[in-house]
């Protein structure tokens, strides 16, 4: 049933999300570039093809262990614009801060921000500041959009997936998703878990540089790995087959979710990327992988499967299989 007003769920990037784009945001806009739901646009000028993204960061809490609302929005900008096979070069800022923000906090985030931009080899060119009455918005939201320039033989697109492609997951998942749940909520435990954000434009370039049968690039952020892979059955009309004693999940990670009644494959990460990669190229994109600091615990976690088209298939630890759906509700809002 179609609600009659937004809900958190809108913004969780799973079913109820793409249904919000699918059905009143792609008619009114459509056109051959949006329609790829890639994570940016895909466009060619003079010659010349560039991805462009852009998004809006909300986070709460604005800082955590491993990152801060500053650096995640560099990063997750950074990140969809690499995902599309970019190089990413150039990135707006837009600020909307509350009334009544603490300028000490301001300044630790832009610099963090700048930081970020260093680290991951972009320049920001632009940006806008706006501020509005106290309760109007919580504390700080962040835009970010950026280009980048897609080299030449580079094609990768979530409609690309062929079957026989291995499907490489590069590391941990759901470390962000837990990291701001237990901060968020005041959850203490005996670990050294923090947000995976990073930018991984440079793990994405040793990719190319060692196998150019990549077809399919994705950053599970919101919605986690399960929506992600859903997205990219239903773009490519393929079936999808994951193991689950190869997704590797930190230990604290499967604690936290089993005591919250929360699944792994449906929690944001903001510095893992999978990759849909040509069996011919798979050992040596994997090598190339995991010798980056960003990709040291890349795995293969399943293949492209011609059989049951459109949907994600898990084989669980006992041998069985369950379909991997995806995300139908709102698991934690805000993450980021």
């Amino acid at each position: 049933m179609k609600p009659d007003k937004i809900l958190l769920d809108h913004g969780a990037g799973g079913k109820i999300s793409h249904h919000l784009t699918m059905d009143v945001m792609l008619p009114i806009f459509d056109n051959p570039i949006l329609s790829a739901m890639n994570d940016g646009a895909i466009f060619e000028m003079a010659g010349k093809r560039f991805a462009f993204s852009t998004d809006t960061y909300t986070v709460d809490p604005i800082f955590f262990p491993g990152g801060s609302i500053g650096d995640l929005a560099i990063n997750g900008t950074v990140n969809d614009i690499a995902m599309c096979g970019a190089t990413p070069l150039y990135l707006s800022v837009g600020l909307i801060i509350e009334e009544g923000f603490s300028m000490t906090d301001l300044e630790t985030i832009i610099a963090r921000m700048g930081e970020a931009a260093k680290k991951a080899g972009v320049t920001v060119v632009t940006g806008d500041t706006k501020v509005v009455p106290k309760g109007a918005v919580d504390k700080i939201f962040i835009n970010t959009s950026g280009v980048g320039m897609i080299p030449d033989g580079i094609d990768v697109s979530c409609s690309n997936a062929c079957p026989g492609d291995q499907i490489i997951l590069s590391g941990s998942i759901a470390d962000h998703g837990v990291t701001i749940l237990t901060q968020r909520e005041g959850l203490q435990f005996d670990s050294t878990l923090q947000s995976d954000s990073a930018c991984l434009n440079f793990l994405v370039e040793k990719m190319f540089a060692a196998g150019a049968g990549i077809h399919v690039l994705r950053d599970p952020t919101r919605g986690g790995v399960g929506t992600a892979l859903n997205e990219i059955a239903e773009k490519s009309q393929v079936g999808i087959k994951i193991m689950e004693e190869r997704i590797p999940v930190r230990p604290e990670v499967a604690g936290m979710c089993e005591l919250l009644g929360l699944d792994p494959l449906y929690l944001a990460n903001e510095g893992k990327l999978l990759a849909f990669v040509h069996p011919d190229d798979a050992a040596a994109v994997l090598a190339a992988m995991k010798a980056h600091a960003y990709g040291k615990a890349s795995v293969v976690i399943g293949e492209v499967v011609a059989g049951h088209p459109r949907q994600v298939v898990l084989q669980t630890r006992i041998g069985g299989e369950r379909i991997v759906d995806m995300l139908a509700g709102e698991q934690l809002p805000r993450i980021c």
